[in-house]
């Protein structure tokens, strides 16, 4: 095979791996913004995709197949090296966070669960299955005047009503009930 198609290819195959290089061109453009791990990820990326690009070069301008070989090989170990370096680097990273995060949450008690929300929600429900048991038996009874129409609509609205007027008030209640979360300003002074 040629080494103008061998090159052909190698480049071909870098130019479409810039979903990969640009975004860690990205994140070595943002610098301090970001961890050192993925700093060091982002450097990896860039000199494992620079390899194939600087192998096509270096296949258009030699006539031996050894120096483009070789300067694969080094590129591709130095990107393994430095994508193992940022494997290592970001379990430190991950354990002195958990470790920040663990101490920032110690001393402090956990929420108690709140379950007024469920109690909201068997309150709506009984009374919407009331409103309908109602309905269900105003209009089985055979309703004959307009008034009693009237009545088989009202009374299950009526029921329900009152059912949402329970759940409103045992939220408002609980809603009253609930502690100020974090210190109060008088209490942060010595």
């Amino acid at each position: 095979m040629p080494y103008a198609l061998l090159a052909l290819g190698t480049a071909t195959m870098t130019v479409s791996g810039c979903v990969w290089y640009v975004p860690a061109l990205a994140v070595l453009r943002a610098g301090k913004d970001r961890p050192v791990s993925h700093r060091r990820a982002a450097a990896a990326c860039l000199t494992g995709w620079s390899t194939p690009a600087m192998a096509a070069v270096l296949l258009l301008l030699t006539e031996v197949w050894w120096i483009p070989a070789a300067a694969a090989v080094t590129g591709l170990l130095l990107a393994a090296g430095l994508r193992i370096r940022a494997a290592v680097l970001r379990r430190t990273e991950a354990r002195e966070a958990s470790r920040h995060w663990g101490e920032l949450g110690q001393g402090r008690p956990l929420p108690e669960s709140d379950r007024s929300r469920y109690v909201v929600a068997v309150l709506v429900g009984t009374g919407l299955v009331a409103a309908a048991v109602v309905a269900v038996v105003r209009v089985a009874a055979g309703p004959g005047g307009a008034a009693a129409w009237f009545s088989a609509v009202t009374v299950p609205g009526a029921v329900l009503g009152l059912f949402l007027t329970l759940a409103a008030m045992h939220a408002r209640m609980h809603r009253r009930r609930l502690p100020l979360d974090g210190p109060r300003p008088e209490d942060t002074h010595p």
